[in-house]
């Protein structure tokens, strides 16, 4: 079963939902952060990277940087810019990019299903990055970003979603910076918040983190100090739950995750294509960028052209839901035995490329002559994602990107009663 719940969400006051609403924290650095925010005082942001708040330099990590958060959170409050549904009430979050459309439910999801599986994840996550938003839900009393989740998408789960939302008008309905298209709806009655909730329970074998992890693992930490803290709770308490945003799987798109190198580990290009040829069916690329059309199929940019790669099937083990992945296989036939690139978390040979910024980005950090070879990656599918988290696996750094990203500072959920 899938719990969700109806919670009292603190969100923007509608006026104002388009200012407040900021991408999250951690897609930028510090100094990005300011120049995004520095001709908007309401920006999500002076909450999400409270060191904004403070000169450039300021140690992002002190005390009184997450004691500010709260402190701009209560003012934001006090000044109405924030309001707060009287009532536990479910909200349907729709993203439009591109014309593709995404329909999630935002509610509360519980953090002993987090512990139990039945939220499944597929990455690890670090500590260091966990503490700091353990310390931001920590200081806030609050949810402040939700976190990514999918499902098996269920008909009657979508059709009950989207009458509510075909016969209501939503409380936002704005386009933000990057073109993406956000449009809410309060889903305020008790009879369809319970057949939701009902729907999830009985036919929604499993949530799956699709997108932030960290913020997971970090809400879920806190949910059990609170617990701690207060031995007296019972399964009603906001503690026990934590904000997510839940679509199903199939209007969800991940998107290509690229791969640029530094070298060639001293090879020649003529030599380099000479090992790929080992592994790949390898040809010459006319077509300009060369995108792959279908698993197990690579790009592959290097001295101003591009090539097509084909993985033999003796060096493709389907049987193996982590080790099929194109990443895998790029990683284990070409990354580890021929450029010597063992660990890509830790390699500062290797660099990412979301397919967000195309494959002229490949090109560009090629011919510029920081980057020695691109490849360009078939994305990772939704099927391989839950496969992979059913099975208990994890699946390597830098395998998925989702677009759009969700808004922080849409819907908050506080954590006392």
């Amino acid at each position: 079963m899938a719990i969700i719940r109806p919670f009292k969400g603190v969100r923007p006051n509608p006026e104002m939902a388009s200012a407040i609403a900021a991408l999250p924290y951690d897609v930028m650095n510090s100094m990005e952060a300011r120049e995004m925010t520095k001709d908007n005082p309401l920006s999500f942001l002076y909450i999400d990277r409270p060191e904004l708040n403070f000169p450039p330099g300021q140690n992002m990590y002190a005390d009184e940087v997450y004691e500010k958060a709260r402190e701009v959170y209560e003012s934001m409050k006090a000044k109405k810019e924030f309001i707060q549904d009287a009532e536990p009430v479910l909200y349907i979050y729709q993203q439009t990019m591109d014309g593709r459309k995404q329909m999630g439910l935002v509610a509360a999801t519980s953090i002993d299903e987090y512990l139990n599986n039945t939220i499944k994840k597929h990455e690890l996550t670090r500590k260091e990055k966990e503490e700091d938003r353990i310390r931001h839900v920590d200081a806030m009393d609050a949810n402040t970003g939700p976190i990514f989740l999918t499902y098996r998408g269920k008909a009657h789960i979508s059709a009950l979603i989207k009458d509510w939302a075909a016969k209501h008008a939503p409380v936002y309905d704005f386009v933000s910076e990057d073109n993406v298209g956000h449009t809410v709806w309060v889903i305020d009655c008790a009879e369809v918040i319970k057949a939701l909730s009902d729907a999830f329970a009985s036919d929604v074998g499993a949530l799956y983190i699709a997108d932030g992890h960290h913020r997971n693992a970090s809400a879920v930490a806190v949910g059990l100090k609170r617990r701690t803290q207060n031995p007296n709770y019972t399964m009603e308490d906001e503690l026990n739950y934590y904000l997510s945003v839940i679509f199903p799987a199939d209007e969800l798109a991940i998107m290509d995750y690229n791969r640029v190198v530094k070298d060639l580990n001293g090879l020649s290009k003529d030599e380099f294509i000479a090992k790929l040829k080992e592994k790949f069916d390898v040809s010459e690329w006319s077509g300009g960028a060369y995108k792959p059309e279908a698993r197990h199929m690579f790009g592959v940019y290097v001295d101003g052209a591009w090539y097509k790669l084909v993985a033999k099937p003796e060096f493709i083990k389907e049987t193996d839901p982590v080790e099929s992945l194109d990443v895998s296989i790029l990683q284990s036939q070409v990354l580890t035995p021929i450029l010597d690139i063992k660990d890509p978390r830790t390699d500062a040979r290797v660099d990412f490329v979301g397919g967000l910024r195309g494959l002229g980005e490949l090109e560009r950090r090629v011919d510029s002559g920081n980057m020695a070879a691109a490849f360009s990656m078939f994305p990772t599918s939704m099927d391989e994602l839950m496969a992979i988290s059913d099975a208990d696996k994890l699946m390597p750094p830098k395998s998925t990107w989702f677009e759009p990203k969700l808004r922080s500072g849409l819907f908050i959920h506080e954590l006392s009663n």
